[in-house]
């Protein structure tokens, strides 16, 4: 017994044990673990769970489903997925910058409805001209966004006021102002949510005609990833990426050392809320083209997740954020094709979640048993 033990140890060191790449290797090998006990749990249920995660590839348009009505195929369901994805992006950037300088920006949601619903009054009831209109669209909404997540930054800096108490008030305020605007001013009486942002602003091409099929296009996408890209040269190759970094590992030895903390804290808290406003923009003005009153996106709340999956790194939110997309996108095609309730999906993220959080436990783990072989190694070299 004690012989299978070691052998599993020296598999587990030799398949994570490179510290180089582990930031890379430990994110994925809990992705392998939570999916496999996802397929426990949808075994339990009775259900197939190979053919329950095709369901999720399907629904992202990234396998071929059996039939589709006219005008659809793989390649429009996938565009509709790059779509979904594009807002999530964003959001989640937004929350690792604040993570990265120590802060908690939980209130993505409310920036998001506040960017889009600014923009929605100001640019998508006009009727100015598509070229004037979409760039219009992404600035009003940053400059919203950044204006309110300074706001969380100046009381967090000044006061400080907690930034988890200070974001969550703040979606309360967004979320209930908004509705009361969009109830007496801009409701469709039809649908009882606000009235549609005319095409000229929306930052997605609808039913697009490509060969035979129709789909839409989504402009964002290009924006969020080379926004990412920025962000990791931020982070990586910048005095103030370096700063913020620093200030999120101690905010003591920060000062002590001369940085700005306030400053800077107010600073990413704006860059934050500027990235949350693109995604409400990505989201308000371009997956939807409306809002329903007193809901905030379900997307700023998963951002957090797809953020600490992504350990907070811009590359590996690309990754993470593809990931978890499949799951919420191909969800809804799961549950109709499997006959599985479609919060199964929310299962299977959380529980990519609970693993993922602990990937410092796995690590320690993973350090213990390769010291102890490294011990016997030597141990037997001196006998």
């Amino acid at each position: 017994m004690k012989q299978k033990n070691n052998s599993i140890a020296k598999f587990f060191v030799k398949m994570l044990g490179n510290e180089k790449y582990q930031f890379i290797t430990i994110p994925v090998f809990s992705i392998i673990v939570s999916l496999l006990v996802g397929a426990i749990v949808i075994l339990l249920l009775g259900k197939n769970p190979v053919e329950a995660y095709g369901n999720l590839l399907q629904g992202s348009g990234l396998l071929m489903k059996e039939k589709y009505a006219g005008g659809k195929g793989m390649l429009t369901d996938f565009l509709s997925f790059v779509d979904y994805w594009t807002p999530m992006i964003f959001a989640a950037l937004a929350v690792a910058v604040a993570l990265k300088a120590g802060l908690f920006n939980i209130g993505v949601s409310g920036q998001m409805l506040a960017a889009g619903f600014i923009a929605s009054v100001t640019v998508g009831y006009s009727t100015l001209a598509a070229p004037i209109a979409k760039p219009l669209v992404i600035i009003i909404c940053f400059v919203v966004g950044s204006l309110v997540g300074g706001l969380i930054g100046f009381l967090k800096h000044k006061f400080n006021i907690n930034e988890v108490v200070s974001s969550i008030m703040l979606n309360y305020i967004v979320q209930y102002v908004t509705a009361f605007f969009i109830y007496t001013k801009y409701v469709d009486p039809v649908s009882r949510q606000s009235k549609n942002i005319a095409d000229a602003a929306r930052l997605t091409l609808k039913n697009v005609e490509i060969g035979a099929l129709k789909g839409d296009i989504p402009l964002g996408i290009i924006l969020a990833v080379i926004v990412a890209f920025i962000i990791k040269y931020v982070f990586d190759k910048t005095t103030f990426g370096y700063e913020i970094k620093a200030i999120g590992f101690n905010t003591n030895a920060s000062k002590y050392a001369g940085i700005n903390v306030g400053k800077n804290m107010v600073i990413a808290m704006m860059i934050s809320g500027g990235l949350a406003g693109l995604a409400g923009a990505t989201y308000y003005l371009g997956y939807f083209c409306s809002m329903q009153p007193k809901v905030l996106a379900a997307t700023g709340y998963d951002a957090i997740a797809v953020s600490l999956l992504g350990n907070s790194n811009p590359m590996g939110i690309l990754a993470s954020s593809f990931l978890i997309n499949i799951i919420n996108k191909g969800s809804t095609y799961m549950s109709s094709k499997a006959g599985l309730d479609a919060e199964i999906a929310s299962v299977i993220t959380g529980l990519i979640l609970l693993f993922s959080a602990c990937g410092a436990y796995i690590q320690y783990l993973v350090k213990k048993n390769k010291d102890k072989i490294e011990e016997n190694k030597k141990a037997k070299g001196e006998a």
